[in-house]
């Protein structure tokens, strides 16, 4: 029997596992019904969400469906993981019913529980340390505007899981990486730490910076997040006030190449992190990028059960 694969980190995939994956759903968006009915037909996930979400729910629901299979929504209060339950146990029991976990939490190590408890895929749909579907879906976007070009991302603001996603993806890829955050805010070290000897090896670089105006002087994307995460809302007044300068607008813009793009993992808060002006131009590829979430979230679920 092959030993069954998770996607908890993408620090555990290869550049070339990456690229299989994006490939994957570059054809699956073509057909949008994928080919093969046997990579999922009549099979079940469960969802488990933590936290509150839009995309992340309709796109792997809809992926699942799509594949032929059955996503079933259990909400987190309602097994209370960690404390009616152990997550090991959670994850004993879901193995023997279900062919797929998604858990959507706030703590990573919950997921890596239920990756190393359960001999069913388990897939990280996002955690306070990382996000990798969203960066998957980042690049796929990327791709699709620039093709195989090297390209040079430069992400303003919080050095939280959706940056620390897409760093080790550039890292993995061959994409230049530049944070631009106050000090206080800027990646864990460890796992910068982790991301630099791939980007030697991809021929990239990581750089940590607080000036906006230098970094993105030579930017093919501009990424922003909100400053404040679920489960930070305690800090929300402290972080406006260490990020007031930290705004993607249209000044922002005004320094980089005419042609950048421009993206957020959503959803924004409008006049915060990026001006409505930014998010809907011409440069924006949010959108498109949140429209391929679905895609490699499917070719993700094909890669784990091909």
């Amino acid at each position: 029997m092959s030993k069954k694969k998770d996607l908890v980190s993408l620090l555990d995939y290869s550049a070339d596992e990456i690229k299989e994956i994006l490939s994957i759903a570059s054809k699956v968006k073509k057909q949008r019904i994928y080919s093969d009915p046997n990579i999922f037909q009549n099979k079940s996930g469960v969802m488990i969400f933590e936290k509150p979400s839009l995309r992340t729910r309709i796109t792997f629901e809809t992926a699942m469906n799509e594949l032929g299979g059955f996503p079933i929504n259990l909400a987190a209060t309602t097994i209370g993981m960690g404390k009616r339950e152990s997550v090991a146990d959670v994850a004993r029991n879901l193995e023997r019913w279900v062919h797929l976990i998604v858990a959507r939490t706030f703590s990573h190590s919950t997921v890596e529980k239920l990756a190393q408890f359960s001999q069913t895929p388990v897939i990280n749909a996002l955690t306070d340390l990382f996000h990798p579907c969203q960066a998957l879906a980042f690049a796929q976007t990327v791709r699709e505007k620039i093709g195989d070009d090297k390209a040079s991302v430069v992400f303003i603001g919080d050095g939280n899981n959706v940056c620390n996603s897409i760093m080790v993806l550039c890292a993995k890829l061959g994409y230049d990486f530049i944070v631009v955050s106050p000090e206080e805010y800027t990646p864990d070290k460890n796992i910068i730490g982790q991301c630099l000897p791939h980007a030697k090896s991809s021929g990239s670089s990581i750089h940590v910076t607080s000036d906006i105006s230098e970094a993105v002087k030579n930017a093919t994307v501009i990424y922003t997040d909100v400053w404040t995460s679920m489960g930070q809302e305690e800090e929300t007044e402290r972080r406006k006030k260490a990020f007031s300068s930290f705004q993607v607008n249209e000044q922002v813009l005004s320094g980089a190449p005419s042609d950048v793009l421009v993206s957020h993992c959503l959803p924004a808060h409008r006049g915060e992190e990026i001006t409505s002006g930014v998010l809907d131009s011409e440069h924006s590829v949010a959108f498109d990028e949140a429209e391929n979430r679905l895609h490699v979230q499917k070719a993700v679920i094909v890669h784990l059960f091909s």
